[in-house]
Parts: structure tokens; C-alpha cells; sequence
């Protein structure tokens, strides 16, 4: 074959596009903007955001909406977003009418992850393994699905009836160690290949269930699953794909965090700040913990001097990147084992940086966007204590994390 030739023929197929899609309307009737509240300090759509873009296995990952707020909060994610229509964000609406609708303006899509936003202890491996069940098995849909311990029983309508048992026999009833239960749908996610959905469906032709482990399963559909499904997502949630360190030093912006960020003068020109007692008890908890804890300023003043915190104070900071990586080279630490509070733009190359990072609820929003925690608390309003508890959990997760590797050795 001559060069001509060779250079004509065709190279290899492209790949087919994968595309996660989280449908997300802004109109939730249980929760209003359920898929943005924040969930252990993330927006909830976050969660699966970060999960399917670090999985690194689709060629985009999408957010459907019709609401401004949402998509604000996708982008910051990384994701792209489809505006649909009025027409598909009704209540009646199905999620495969969103579907179809987002197929019809992406043509360069051919298989559609479709990741639910309440999903949030979703990890990028079940992500992966699913890819691999579509592209090399040969499957064309596979949906996640837990296994689930319950005893059924009929429902019972009208007068002088009975219920029946579904999955047991009363006589002879199993232990829950002898029984492998059933497995159910758990809605987190259902991928499926273009002409699947085209023709009006989700689940068929070459179909096959992935099961996810029971601790990953959470589901959230009304405000009381809120506090419950914080606690397994700080447990059991994907945080990203550094792992995490124990905090040895917490660095805190003075202005906007510690305080409100108001200066009040007196009569005789002196500068007056306020902090709550609850953060002076937050900061006195991690030193206990063994946490140090250095607060830092952009300006110069005597009132912050003189606060008694009992930690290490630094004003006139011009550059605080700078300042804090001397601080963390003079105690031999990395920044994996520093936690950050900050608030302003000044504040957002740290915030990349630490290995853990918060912002009060009213940070700027580049601010917030760098951050990995958003405090439910203000700036000045307990946003250091809220900051430090949340710490104090994520280390009881890397302790956890340890103490399973030092039982797998022994």
C-alpha cells in the first residue's frame, strides 16, 4: 500500500459517547431546591458531580435544569448544562421525557448515564464498573440495585381482610443470615444505550443490575432523611480522590470568619470587633485535639492583637499563600494535613491547597466555589465551632480508615 493509501484509510472507531446526565428542575415540591441545599457543606447535587467527574470514564457530564440557581451551582462542579423546556419540568414530567428531550439537542450521544442527584454516597469505582458492564460486556442497560432484608406482606382493602405473606412462609421463617433477601432498585443510577431510550425506555433489551453496598444506598425524598442521610454521607461519602490526612494546624481569615467583618469605632477613633464565644470555644476544642490554630489578616490592627484566643495571630498578610506555605515548611507539614477558613478571593489558592477547606455561608461565591465545606453558620456567628465539628468528623473517618488497615495487617 502506497503512502497515499495508508494516509487515506480510516483510523480507529471513536469510542461511543458516554454522557452523565443529572436531571435536576428547580421545582421540588417536598424540599424547595432540594438538588442545591447544602448536605454535610456541599450543594447536594455536588456529591454525584464529583463522583461521576472524577470516575473519568464519560466524555461529559451534564446537568438538565430550568432553574438559574442550579445551574449556577453545576458549573461551579465542573458540569455542562441543558436548559430544558417548560414542557419536560412539569410534575407530571417523567425523567425519561428529560431524557429523550436531551438526546434530541445532543446527537453526539450514545449511551446516557442517568445519575440521580439524591444520591449522594455514590463513589466513582461503582461508576467505573458500570462503564466497563456497558462498553466491553455488551450490555445495553444497567441499573444499581441493594439488597434488602425485608419480609413483604399484602396490603389489605376493604372489610374483614386478610394480609398474606409475599416472600416468607410464616412456619418456616429464616434467620436474616440464612436468608440472601431480595434486591431491590435504589435509584441511584440507569444507564442506557440511545436506542433503548428512543424508543421509550430505560430498562431493557440486554439488561443487567449492578449491586451497591447497602452503606451507599441513601435515597433523599423528604426533609426527614436530611439529618440521617448527613450522617452516612460524612461516614460512607466520596470526599475526592486525594485521601484523607489527620489535621495537625487550622488557618483562619480574621475578617469575615472570626468576625462579621463590621469595624466599630468609638468616640475617641478606637477600633471596636466582635466575636462569638462559640468559635473561641471551637478554636479551644481542636487545640485540645491537638490541632494548632493560626488566625491571619490582611490588616494591621492593635483590637486583633490583642484578642485573647490563645493561638497564634498574623496581621498585615499581603499574601497569604506565601505566608501559610513558610508556616507549613517550619513544622515539616504538607498541606493535606492543614485545614483552611477563609472568605475572600485572597483566600481561594489556599483553599485549593488545604486538605480540608471551609467558607462561611456568606463567602464570596469564588470563595465558596474553592471550598469543600460552605458552613451553615455566618461569618462571626459560629462558623469557626460549625467548622471544627466538621473536622472533628472527617478525622474520625480517617482514624476509622486506619484502624480497618491495621486489622487487615494483623
Amino acid at each position: 500500500m502506497d503512502s497515499a493509501a495508508a494516509s487515506a484509510s480510516p483510523g480507529p472507531a471513536a469510542p461511543p459517547h458516554m454522557a452523565a446526565l443529572v436531571l435536576a428542575r428547580g421545582g421540588s415540591k417536598g424540599i424547595p431546591l432540594k438538588n442545591i441545599k447544602p448536605l454535610a457543606g456541599v450543594p447536594l447535587i455536588g456529591w454525584v458531580l464529583r463522583a461521576a467527574i472524577d470516575a473519568g470514564v464519560f466524555q461529559s457530564v451534564w446537568v438538565s435544569t430550568d432553574h438559574d440557581e442550579i445551574e449556577k451551582v453545576a458549573k461551579q462542579f465542573g458540569a455542562q448544562v441543558h436548559r430544558r423546556s417548560s414542557e419536560v419540568s412539569q410534575d407530571s414530567s417523567t425523567s425519561l421525557d428529560a431524557i429523550k428531550e436531551f438526546l434530541l439537542h445532543h446527537k453526539e450521544v450514545d449511551i446516557i448515564g442517568n445519575i440521580q442527584a439524591t444520591s449522594p454516597c455514590l463513589h466513582p469505582d461503582d461508576l467505573i464498573k458500570v462503564a466497563k458492564m456497558i462498553r466491553e460486556d455488551g450490555f445495553e442497560c444497567v441499573f444499581s440495585v441493594v439488597r434488602r432484608h425485608l419480609f413483604r406482606w399484602s396490603e389489605i382493602k376493604g372489610v374483614n381482610k386478610v394480609t398474606t405473606p409475599q416472600n416468607l412462609n410464616p412456619a418456616k421463617r429464616p434467620r436474616r443470615q440464612d436468608w440472601d433477601g431480595e434486591l431491590c432498585e435504589n435509584g441511584s443510577f440507569y444507564f442506557a444505550k440511545k436506542h433503548l431510550i428512543e424508543g421509550g425506555c430505560l430498562q431493557g433489551g440486554k439488561v443487567i443490575y449492578y449491586e451497591m453496598r447497602a452503606e451507599r444506598s441513601v435515597d433523599i425524598d423528604i426533609d426527614i432523611d436530611w439529618p440521617i442521610a448527613e450522617q452516612r454521607v460524612l461516614r460512607y461519602g466520596y470526599f475526592g480522590k486525594e485521601p484523607l490526612k489527620e489535621v495537625k494546624l487550622l488557618v483562619c481569615n480574621i475578617d469575615g470568619c472570626l468576625t462579621n467583618g463590621h469595624i466599630y469605632l468609638s468616640e475617641d477613633q478606637k477600633e471596636i470587633i466582635s466575636y462569638d464565644v462559640r468559635d473561641a470555644v471551637g478554636i479551644s476544642l481542636l487545640k485540645k485535639r491537638g490541632v494548632q490554630v493560626w488566625l491571619i489578616s490582611e490588616r494591621c490592627s492593635k483590637t486583633i492583637s490583642a484578642m485573647k484566643l490563645d493561638c497564634e495571630v498574623i496581621v498585615s498578610v499581603t499574601h497569604k499563600l506565601r505566608v501559610v506555605e513558610d508556616w507549613i515548611n517550619k513544622m515539616s507539614l504538607s498541606w493535606k494535613e492543614v485545614a483552611y477558613l477563609g472568605n475572600e478571593e485572597s483566600d481561594v489558592d489556599c483553599l485549593k491547597k488545604a486538605g480540608m477547606s471551609g467558607v462561611p455561608a456568606d463567602a464570596c461565591a469564588t470563595a465558596q466555589k474553592a471550598a469543600g465545606y460552605i458552613c451553615k453558620s455566618n461569618g462571626g456567628h459560629g462558623a469557626i465551632r460549625e467548622f471544627a465539628e466538621h473536622i472533628f468528623l472527617l478525622m474520625e473517618k480517617v482514624n476509622s480508615q486506619e484502624r480497618k488497615l491495621n486489622d487487615l495487617k494483623n
